[in-house]
């Protein structure tokens, strides 16, 4: 893969986390108990250190201050990118959230991060060599000042000239992108206040296309890329095609730093020769996915890299899944049981879903605070139900049945039966439909024997897979067909 160029301002951010159960004697104000303290690089060092996590070897020009913080930004960022630094006046940009339980109770900014005198100077040589060998150009502009510089324009200029991709992330402080940048990536606020609107609120997608098309013929980049927050994002084009790109369903998570997810997430398949509109909507699938795991106060250093500790979507915070590893489920079972919740498992072929299926999932899932559902691979239905089945392959059930707002996550076995699966993830409960009668179930015992509890819920009579597939079949197919 080839390497990845970040221009930006860069800063520390801090996370002071804690619990709070009591008021200052002395004013209405929250004592929060501290329990740890986390320090990660910030702005456009949080979208370098994604990039870098993503694969791409990455160089990223900045500015940093001879002080403390500036030392220990350096120390952070150096251990998975190369840094390119010029001076910086006004002390290093210092980001510091206070929370309770996660959520943020307070926070608190100092420092400019100003490009110093000489900037342009002490950074020109590194960049124009980092650029002529880089596959994309990532502008992270957090209005400090890096993106300004004239040096750095120019030399920006010259990167789009040659063809490299060049993705510019604006900020209303900052300058407006480089012409003929491959495509500008301003959220819906940003991209208003661009154009001098009032924020109203959610916009309809064509209000959103008409903004940028605004902003295409004012900044003349080859396309634009509007992020709408939970809504996904949407794509327009110089040349006049529109693209929609909708995010996956996501309950809570912490959306900080989720621009930056998206951004560097953009530059490495631009990088890659990916086009921009399906660059874009992995891009978006990306980020929501990074939502779902914490945002940018679960970005952490892991020994060779920095990354998200889960890389999978926490309960309660997730994007809706498709299909998981058994490893996963299992890593995903523990951590609700270790939040004192339910882990209810269910389970079967689900060929055909239908209301019969979604109503027992719905009981099950209403009996504890996860559902994960067993499915029986292709191979194991076949050798259960006949060489005719399934009629939907296992990918395709496994999606639809993720689709369910009542399911947390979907695991496939290949066995004939769950219980290797269940030995693994041994559920509080393992539900299945009124038509089958616990006592009969191969797998009772097995859930039994570590205090689980085998739970039958109404069943719907009449809907089945097998009628459906009888009904199918003697259906004579319409001329033509």
């Amino acid at each position: 893969m080839r390497s990845v160029v970040v221009v930006g301002d860069a800063m520390l951010d801090v996370d002071v986390d804690g619990h709070s159960d009591r008021l200052c004697p002395d004013a209405p104000a929250p004592v929060l108990n501290v329990t740890g303290e986390t320090t990660r690089p910030g702005g456009a060092g949080l979208a370098a250190v994604l990039l870098a996590a993503g694969g791409p070897a990455v160089t990223f020009v900045t500015a940093l201050a001879e002080d403390e913080p500036g030392d220990r930004l350096r120390e952070l960022l150096g251990r998975a990118v190369q840094v390119v630094a010029g001076p910086a006046e006004g002390g290093t940009v210092v980001k510091c959230r206070w929370r309770a339980g996660g959520r943020p109770l307070l926070r608190t900014d100092r420092g400019e991060g100003r490009p110093g005198a000489g900037f342009g100077a002490t950074v020109a040589g590194a960049l124009e060599s980092a650029l002529a060998r880089a596959g994309a150009l990532l502008v992270s502009d957090y209005g400090h000042g890096v993106s300004a510089d004239p040096v750095v324009g120019a030399a920006v200029a010259r990167a789009v000239a040659r063809g490299t991709p060049v993705v510019w992330d604006p900020h209303p402080r900052g300058p407006a992108p480089v012409p003929g940048a491959t495509v500008a990536t301003p959220n819906l606020g940003e991209a208003r206040a661009a154009v001098a609107n009032p924020d109203g609120g959610a916009a309809t997608l064509p209000e959103v296309f008409a903004l940028a098309g605004a902003l295409l013929a004012r900044w003349g980049c080859g396309a634009l890329a509007i992020t709408l927050g939970e809504r996904g994002a949407a794509v327009a084009h110089r040349h006049g095609a529109r693209a929609a790109s909708p995010a996956p369903v996501v309950t809570g998570g912490d959306p900080c730093g989720a621009g930056d997810a998206f951004a560097a997430r953009l530059a490495t398949l631009l990088a890659t020769g990916s086009t921009v509109d399906d660059a874009v909507d992995a891009a978006v699938t990306s980020a929501t996915a990074f939502v779902a795991r914490g945002g940018a106060g679960a970005v952490r250093w892991d020994g060779d890299r920095w990354r998200q500790p889960d890389d999978r979507p926490a309960p309660g915070a997730a994007a809706r899944p498709a299909v998981l590893g058994l490893d996963t489920a299992r890593e995903l079972a523990d951590r609700v049981r270790a939040a004192g919740g339910t882990v209810v498992a269910s389970g079967g072929c689900f060929d055909l879903l239908h209301t019969g299926h979604s109503r027992t999932l719905a009981a099950a899932r209403a009996l504890g605070d996860c559902l994960l559902v067993l499915l029986n691979s292709d191979a194991s239905v076949r050798r259960l139900k006949g060489p005719g089945r399934p009629v939907v392959p296992a990918p395709d059930r496994a999606e639809l049945l993720a689709a369910l707002e009542c399911v947390d996550g979907v695991v496939v076995f290949d066995e004939d039966d769950p219980r290797a699966a269940l030995d693994v993830l041994r559920p509080d409960l393992w539900v299945k439909g009124g038509d089958y009668d616990p006592a009969d179930l191969l797998e009772t015992p097995l859930v039994r024997s570590w205090g689980g509890e085998v739970v039958a819920v109404p069943y719907r009579p009449g809907r089945s897979t097998t009628r459906l597939v009888a009904a199918a079949a003697g259906m004579a197919e319409p001329a033509g067909g």
